[in-house]
């Protein structure tokens, strides 16, 4: 082994999801941090054992067999720093997505203002809104106390007033939740965050803090049109520590391990999203997206400022019945090769929802799965969108923004059968635009990688730039509209070796350059027809250097957004066509 450039600092980091708990171990290699080995175990925060430890110290366990080291006691516990032998580890990371998102309770002044941004502000971790309480609703001051009452909240998001506004209506919320809170027994009292006007946190102090548990954070609506939620954040993160502590045996034990850094699995990966688009200085942004069985998470950012949503009403776990709230089963079904009826579908959601641990047995299954992912996908993406500011807002309204890479995570996208249907069901959920890459995160890395950075972050540079993650290929998005079958692209290709070809591309196709994984390919591409790829506007096109990836590059002309066709042989020519070019 060569002479480490680093501090030789071995880091464990363990992600305890709804259904896997992970162990993930970094360490020197040759000089570098490196992604080493994962163990993996059952979450067992459910029943019987109602507590994370046993399913942490199982993933450990494997871990320990793989490496043939040791990071356990005899009784158990970690063992830190590491010894000059090798056993132990020198520092510990914890992320958390499993158990019941937290129940919130968001309290405004107005519906589509304050009250809003409350909803917006609890969507940057795992949590579902059970009540909604605002001035300007029909209800009295007894009927808002007794909602909060019945909601029975693991937390009160209060917002209200821009700064230097209002001030009564304020506190007449703060009143109704003091006195909701008080009537409630105190161990099942709420956390409360107050993210409005700032002239009255005096008074709000004065008001709460006898009572429950009162945080407080800058304004997350400081003005009519302006919502700030970044600052609020850090202490959501923090409150969400603390009711895992309170609620879920075996946090805090692990917890302590990890300096009392404990993060939300959804903040992590925030996390180095927007350390990727601060990294890379382009004026595109970055995109993550991780579809988990606790909720999907879409995390976009530019120059560093990352914004997120934690949807926990998108998954694939015990409420993936959910979507049908936003989606008919007939619109799952169409992105299936082969006639599914919405029936079919439907029954595999509700079975899905009774039996959340189980995995597709049959291809059928992974087809209804795979198409259920592509939905997940589009409303998480759609939801994102919305929240882009006008100024990074590059593309047309609607559309994804142009984004360079797309960094992609959860067992549906990676640990897919075959990687043909990993870059389909991206191509067809995200439907990206312009020239990106695509890369899986095949071992649930960034999650670690999200809390690792607190402690030591030489190491996420070091293996963000090794090959721990998947590149699955290129692709180039051309937008723009066209009869079916017209060029709308033009690719001329200059291979590592030296041959030349050149292509046309047609509207409503895709097509794969072959290029092997780490191949340095020369393009030169022109858009057709006033289509464009991001390179300046609508018709210019330019020279790319591009690396090969597991798929080569790939062009998808099938147009933004993706249009299914209506008639049910057409529609399932084209998706087994564009399966069998992708090698799915």
């Amino acid at each position: 082994m060569s002479e480490s450039s680093v501090a030789a600092e071995s880091l464990l980091a363990v992600d305890v999801g709804t259904i896997n708990t992970r162990a993930i171990l970094f360490d020197i290699v040759d000089g570098q941090y490196r992604f080493v080995a994962v163990g993996k175990a059952k979450t067992t925060i459910e029943a019987p054992y109602l507590n994370i430890g046993e399913g942490v110290r199982r993933a450990i366990s494997k871990l320990e067999k793989t490496l043939g080291r040791t990071f356990l006691s005899n009784s158990q516990s970690l063992i830190i720093p590491s010894s000059p032998d090798g056993i132990g580890i020198d520092s510990f990371a914890l992320t958390i997505s499993g158990g019941k998102p937290l129940r919130v309770v968001a309290v405004g002044i107005l519906e589509e203002g304050s009250a809003q941004s409350a909803q917006e502000l609890a969507a940057t971790t795992y949590s579902r809104i059970v009540d909604v309480v605002t001035i300007n609703s029909q209800r009295t001051q007894e009927s808002r106390i007794d909602a909060i009452i019945k909601a029975r909240p693991d937390l009160i998001i209060l917002a209200g007033g821009t700064e230097n506004g209002a001030e009564r209506s304020v506190m007449t919320m703060v009143e109704a939740v003091g006195l909701a809170c008080y009537l409630l027994p105190k161990d099942v009292r709420p956390e409360v965050l107050y993210v409005g006007n700032q002239a009255l946190r005096e008074k709000v102090q004065d008001s709460l803090s006898s009572i429950v548990h009162l945080d407080i954070a800058p304004n997350i609506r400081p003005s009519t049109n302006v919502e700030q939620l970044v600052p609020a954040q850090a202490k959501l993160i923090r409150i969400y520590q603390r009711i895992r502590n309170k609620k879920i045996l075996g946090v805090s034990e692990f917890d302590i391990s990890a300096g009392r850094r404990m993060l939300p699995t959804a903040a992590a990966f925030n996390r180095i999203i927007g350390f990727l688009s601060k990294t890379y200085g382009s004026s595109k942004g970055v995109l993550g997206i991780d579809i988990g069985a606790s909720a999907t998470t879409v995390s976009l950012a530019f120059s560093g400022n990352a914004m997120m949503k934690t949807i926990s009403h998108l998954n694939l776990g015990e409420n993936v019945v959910d979507i049908l709230r936003f989606v008919k089963a007939e619109d799952i079904a169409r992105w299936i090769p082969g006639h599914f009826s919405p029936d079919r579908v439907q029954d595999y959601l509700y079975n899905k929802t009774i039996y959340p641990f189980s995995i597709p047995g049959t291809v059928d299954e992974l087809s209804i799965e795979q198409a259920i992912a592509r939905q997940l996908m589009r409303l998480a993406v759609s939801e994102i969108i919305q929240k882009i500011p006008e100024k990074d807002n590059n593309v047309l309204a609607g559309f994804l923004p142009w984004v360079e890479p797309i960094i992609a995570s959860g067992s549906v996208l990676t640990k897919a059968p075959k990687l043909g249907q990993s870059m389909l069901m991206l191509l067809d959920g995200i439907q990206p635009v312009g020239v990106t890459t695509l890369v899986l995160d095949k071992n649930n890395l960034t999650p670690a990688l999200g809390a690792a950075a607190e402690i030591n972050q030489m190491l996420v540079v070091q293996v963000l730039e090794s090959k721990a993650f998947l590149n699955l290929g290129t692709v180039i998005a051309p937008v723009g509209k066209a009869k079916f079958g017209t060029p709308v692209l033009r690719v001329w290709i200059k291979q590592e070796d030296g041959t030349e070809t050149n292509i046309d591309v047609k509207y409503g196709s895709i097509e794969v350059i072959p290029a092997s994984l780490g191949q340095k390919v020369e393009l030169r591409v022109l858009p057709l027809q006033r289509f464009d790829i991001g390179m300046g506007g609508p018709g210019r096109g330019g020279r790319l250097r591009v690396i090969g990836g597991a798929l080569g590059i790939v062009i998808d002309a099938r147009g933004r957004p993706l249009m299914l066709p209506e008639n049910p042989n057409q529609r399932q020519e084209l998706l087994k066509k564009w399966a069998r070019v992708l090698g799915a």
